[in-house]
């Protein structure tokens, strides 16, 4: 599934097409994806202006000049493949399993006045899209219990501090609850707790409370740095400005079973463990 890295480098490279656009033809190839689209989805789309393309946790909001929001979710395996003029189509933010895009699974197609074609692929359609009113974004369902951005300021030593104060529960396990802070996911959890010497197999409430400044630190310098190699892909691909990034190549622990852990003087190997249904990569020598 894509995390947070994957879902911005997404809405970066649809920017340039969607900002600030008029969508003048709005096909909808099948009447649902996740959750059916919603009533009159073609006809409040078209002729619409996008005025804004925004992101919270791992949703992508089109901010349209009617009122509405346009909310997508990219599920597990849903793209969008860019088509503009004579240049190559561009699939801004391929990430870890994608599947190549096939025509029978493209299900929405958005074009603009300036002649942009955008196509949302979704194979498993565990994506969804949806309008919601503007003034009721943030009290909607999808994003009332919703807690901070990882990225900004509001994601601090001290919210963990008390989101982790007594509980048995592990970090990896908090972390990854996006009533607490949105949009992290497995992978980079993984990452930052690695790279924070945090054991994910400890209770959060054992955690020291000096080591909680860090961790929110690290969490912000991996998604960045994810971000800025255009996230995480098994696959080779090109971003939306041609140069080639893949965030798998800087992985320290994420897939790494049995291999050495990289921490100078360590000496470990990289574990793998279930947890929750997913598997968590950690070195048990250094991540205490």
């Amino acid at each position: 599934m894509p995390e947070l890295p994957e879902v911005e480098t997404v809405r970066r490279g649809l920017s340039p097409v969607l900002e600030g656009a008029r969508l003048v033809r709005v096909e909808a190839r099948r009447p649902d994806l996740r959750f059916p689209l919603p009533e009159g989805f073609v006809q409040r789309l078209t002729g619409a202006r996008i005025e804004r393309l925004g992101r919270r946790a791992k949703y992508l909001l089109g901010h349209l000049d009617r009122g509405d929001v346009l909310v997508m979710h990219l599920g597990m395996t849903g793209r969008f493949e860019i088509e503009a003029g004579e240049a190559a189509a561009q699939r801004p933010g391929e990430f870890v399993y994608a599947a190549p895009p096939d025509p029978k699974h493209a299900h929405v197609v958005f074009e603009t006045e300036a002649g942009a074609r955008v196509t949302y692929y979704d194979p498993r359609r565990f994506g969804f899209m949806g309008l919601v009113d503007a003034a009721g974004v943030t009290s909607h369902p999808w994003f009332a219990s919703m807690g901070p951005e990882p990225l900004g300021s509001d994601f601090n030593p001290a919210l963990l501090a008390e989101a982790f104060a007594g509980r048995k529960q592990s970090p990896k396990t908090l972390l990854l609850d996006q009533r607490i802070v949105a949009g992290l996911g497995n992978i980079y959890v993984c990452e930052a707790l690695y790279r924070s010497g945090i054991s994910p197999l400890k209770p959060a409430g054992k955690v020291p409370k000096a080591k909680f400044p860090q961790l929110v630190q690290v969490v912000r310098d991996v998604l960045e740095e994810a971000i800025v190699a255009g996230g995480s892909t098994l696959r080779d691909f090109a971003s939306t400005d041609g140069a080639l990034g893949y965030f798998q190549h800087r992985f320290q622990v994420y897939g790494r079973e049995g291999e050495p852990c990289l921490t100078a003087g360590c000496g470990g190997t990289i574990e793998r463990e279930v947890q929750a249904g997913r598997s968590t990569f950690f070195c048990r020598r250094c991540q205490k």
